[in-house]
């Protein structure tokens, strides 16, 4: 099993290396801090797994991305906090196991080797979670993104609502008026068919990949219409 390790933590990569190193079975191909490095050490070389450190925060939308790029590796999320929205967002994400903070050594080989054969093994309320899930998706729903794109800078103000930002803070990060970011707010809610400020935050947070772009010349005709 060959391993691509992502840690922005270089004590945990040199400590996973040296654990891994007395595993036979698994071989680390490379530990790298951040997710651009991650795409050139796939395009190198046959990496059947690659496990992100998810506890100091990851861009999710780029994890889909290369896991869309790259279906035959599998991504495992490190360190995660084992609770059922947490599961179904790296699902959604596009890795196809977790270790919980909580793990062994033993049980991070052993998850590492589960994923490589196809299986998961989670708690029962997670199963249950990830099952709903999957109804879920198979329904009506903007979750995939909005029908009418959002613009660069509604993308910016959805991020700042998804930290839980208000108008007035979110105006002062954008160096905007308030009243320009309230007319943000109701064009995101519009296009995300949502009733609420609240709504939209949970969106953002399930769905983070809803405010990448959705093609270039798109974007900057609507890019305009911010100015």
């Amino acid at each position: 099993m060959n391993v691509v390790v992502l840690t922005p933590i270089r004590l945990l990569g040199d400590g996973l290396a040296a654990c891994f190193s007395r595993r036979p079975e698994i071989t680390v191909f490379a530990v790298v801090n951040n997710l651009e490095s991650v795409r050139d050490a796939l395009k190198i070389a046959g990496a059947d797994l690659v496990l992100i450190d998810v506890t100091q925060g990851i861009d999710l939308y780029d994890v889909r991305s290369i896991a869309a790029e790259h279906p035959e590796v599998s991504f495992v999320a490190l360190g995660l906090t084992e609770q059922r929205q947490e599961v179904i967002r790296c699902g959604q994400a596009g890795f196809a196991g977790y270790v919980a903070r909580d793990a062994s050594a033993d049980a991070l080989c052993n998850a590492l080797s589960d994923v490589v054969q196809g299986r998961l093994a989670c708690p029962a309320e997670i199963s249950c979670g990830l099952l709903r899930a999957l109804f879920r998706m198979d329904q009506p729903s903007n979750d995939s993104g909005p029908d009418r794109p959002l613009t660069r800078r509604e993308g910016d103000v959805l991020q700042l609502i998804g930290q839980g930002l208000s108008n007035k803070e979110i105006a002062r990060e954008l160096a905007l008026s308030v009243p320009t970011i309230k007319h943000h707010v109701h064009n995101i809610l519009e296009k995300l068919n949502l009733a609420r400020r609240a709504q939209a935050m949970r969106r953002i947070r399930d769905a983070p990949w809803i405010v990448a772009p959705s093609g270039t010349s798109s974007r900057r005709a609507n890019d305009r219409l911010d100015r």
